[in-house]
């Protein structure tokens, strides 16, 4: 009993150190306009324009098919606002103000196989336009963003309560949905939010991560979330046995599972260093608490967050990615997530065989998708004496020889 209670102890504490160096990226900001005219259907596609010429586009579709798009003159072309949700809003555009980069919605004529099809109607969102509501989502989501790993969920009263940082550093915090709640789920596969689905509350489950934005109260504890994202991730640690550079790929041995792992590397993992110092001051913010009093007779002092402010990131400190809202800024949460948010960001090359790492990744057994990686902790696994037998229990880096993955 004592034994998994370690065990769910430690997957908190990794999860918990991983969830602020999120890479799930929100590459594209949905437009609830286009979404909802975006339906399957053989006759209209969505994508983005990669070239245009003369009364033609090439369109990458969101299936990632490259399709030429003959424009014959006098068919209809507007244009509309990033989440404008009126199509009789959209402005009445000439080819000419079609850019590359620009998202379309185009219906073609009923014979889709023919190459290029033809257009009888463009919507377009310029990507200057998306461009700006993806900062004012990136900057919302850091300014009022929250996250961490779903503690319980009510689907009668809508309140979901996560738990955020570890240690010292741990908070809850409840949020409140409602039926105006913007709530999407994760696809198993994925790590990208534009592949994200709508999803009832139903589907959160105990474990999830989870990230959230909307209105909070001032210690953070508390939002009224205008906006859920959730998803069920697989969290690895070990040592790296083999590094393919080349292939984007490396194996390790979960020390959970004791099974081996490829771990696929794409663009959007993202992957951190941690410098030993920091390593070792992580360490000791994740202590739990009655370790650290026994031993110091209070807490231990927090290093000043360099150029920090109240309730937010220090000054040109990277907030969560593309969108996605991390752990509450201010007081011990804030600085562990802008201590990791500080660690230096690295490439697969620069990992090697017996380097130790932490790993969020997709669901899978023997094969995941990396989502975000952490090395150099070697000092997290370094605990006093009260703290040290929890740690190897789920960290036995001698078993089954060397392996991790990112």
């Amino acid at each position: 009993m004592q034994k998994k209670f370690w065990k769910s102890k430690i997957r908190g504490l990794v999860l918990s150190l991983l969830l602020p160096l999120n890479a799930l990226s929100i590459a594209f900001v949905p437009v609830s306009a286009m979404a909802q005219a975006s339906t399957p259907n053989p006759n209209r596609f969505l994508g983005t324009i990669t070239t245009v010429g003369t009364g033609l586009l090439t369109v990458k579709t969101d299936a990632g098919v490259e399709r030429k798009v003959t424009v014959p003159d006098g068919i209809k072309l507007q244009r509309i606002a990033p989440g404008e949700k009126d199509l009789s809003k959209a402005a009445t555009i000439q080819f000419s103000e079609l850019a590359v980069g620009d998202r379309v919605l185009v219906r073609i004529a009923p014979e889709p196989n023919t190459d290029p099809v033809s257009a009888i109607s463009i919507i377009a969102i310029p990507q200057a336009d998306l461009a700006q509501k993806q900062q004012r989502e990136r900057e919302d989501w850091q300014r009022n963003g929250v996250g961490g790993l779903v503690k319980s969920v009510d689907t009668g009263t809508g309140i979901v309560v996560i738990t955020s940082g570890a240690g010292l550093t741990q908070k809850t915090i409840t949020l409140h949905t409602s039926p105006a709640t913007i709530l999407r789920r994760y696809a198993s596969d994925s790590v990208s939010f534009d592949q994200a689905k709508p999803a009832p509350i139903a589907v959160i489950q105990v474990g999830d991560q989870l990230r959230a934005r909307g209105t909070k109260n001032p210690d953070g504890t508390d939002v009224t979330a205008e906006e859920v994202v959730s998803g069920s991730f697989r969290n690895i640690s070990g040592t790296i046995n083999t590094v393919n550079a080349t292939a984007m790929t490396l194996t390790l041995k979960d020390l959970v599972t004791k099974q081996t792992v490829t771990v696929h590397v794409g663009p959007d993992a993202q992957m951190r260093k941690l410098p030993e110092m920091m390593a070792k001051i992580l360490a000791n913010l994740t202590k739990p608490a009655d370790s650290t009093a026994s031993q110091t007779g209070n807490k231990p002092a927090m290093p000043p967050a360099q150029g920090a402010t109240a309730g937010g990131p220090p000054p040109g400190a990277g907030g969560p990615p593309a969108g996605m809202g991390g752990p509450p800024t201010g007081g011990r949460g804030g600085d562990l997530q802008q201590m990791l948010n500080r660690a230096p960001a690295i490439h697969i090359a620069d990992l090697q065989k017996g380097d130790a790492i932490m790993l969020v990744s997709t669901q899978g057994t023997a094969e995941v998708t990396a989502i975000t990686l952490l090395a150099g902790v070697e000092p997290l696994l370094e605990a006093p004496a009260s703290t040290q037998n929890m740690l190897l229990s789920g960290w036995n880096m001698s078993s089954g020889g060397a392996e991790a993955a990112q």
